[in-house]
């Protein structure tokens, strides 16, 4: 796993897809910052993260699309799936690379608190429980990336399909808002992410919701995982 994590990674920067990702989260969070903080004169940084919801939604899809795509397309997946190594960690080893790209990205949110810090009072627990909603955000829409990914060998097809999915996701907390009152109504509140999220970016954090965020990167990356075997006894 250590070792395709490394590859994995190092890919990232040896392209520029590492760069353009870094730079397109760091510019709209700073931009975002500019217009919902410091523009209004406020500390309160959470529609920040509700924003970024969104951006998340469509750009992290470019940071996935050619983990497992590029692979299929280039023969080299026979490589990897006759390798002695196991298929889940070949699935940690490209899901963790990518995550820590975007786990980068995401490192420069409480640098917006030590900015505020210097002219206003800030309180740094809902900042903290912010950033840490951020990252099982990204870990749901990595993982499902992922997925898609292993799915065909086409980059481009892996990315619109990913960003599909998470377009799913937002809109189910626009379909609990539409279902009148039951027990569909109730099954779509209770896999709702966006509403998890936005509870999180409002200072509610509770277990519940990281048992969540959790299950749901374990079903993308257990079914990536099956696609692969499918494909290593096909």
């Amino acid at each position: 796993m250590l070792a395709i994590f490394k590859r994995e990674f190092k890919a990232y920067f040896t392209s520029p897809l590492g760069y353009v990702f870094l730079a397109i989260f760091y510019a709209f969070s700073g931009l975002l910052f500019w217009i919902f903080a410091l523009d209004i004169g406020s500390t309160d940084i959470s529609s920040v993260f509700l924003m970024m919801f969104l951006v998340l939604m469509i750009f992290v899809p470019l940071l996935t699309m050619r983990l497992l795509a590029e692979d299929k397309k280039q023969k080299t997946d026979q490589l990897v799936l006759t390798a002695p190594v196991s298929l889940l960690s070949v699935v940690m080893g490209k899901f963790l690379a990518a995550y820590l790209i975007f786990a980068m990205g995401v490192a420069v949110m409480p640098v917006y608190g030590f900015v505020m810090s210097s002219f206003a009072e800030v309180s740094w627990l809902p900042i903290l429980g912010n950033t840490v909603g951020m990252l099982l955000l990204g870990g749901i829409f990595v993982s499902s990336g992922l997925f898609v990914s292993s799915l065909t060998e086409n980059q481009m097809i892996a990315a619109i399909g990913s960003f599909f999915i998470n377009l799913l996701i937002m809109l189910i907390d626009t379909l609990v808002g539409a279902v009148p009152s039951g027990i569909i109504k109730d099954i779509l509140a209770s896999i709702s992410v966006y509403s998890r999220y936005s509870e999180i970016t409002n200072g509610i954090f509770s277990l519940s919701s990281l048992i969540f965020f959790l299950s749901v990167i374990f079903i993308f990356l257990f079914v990536t995982v099956r696609v692969l075997e499918k494909r290593r006894w096909a």
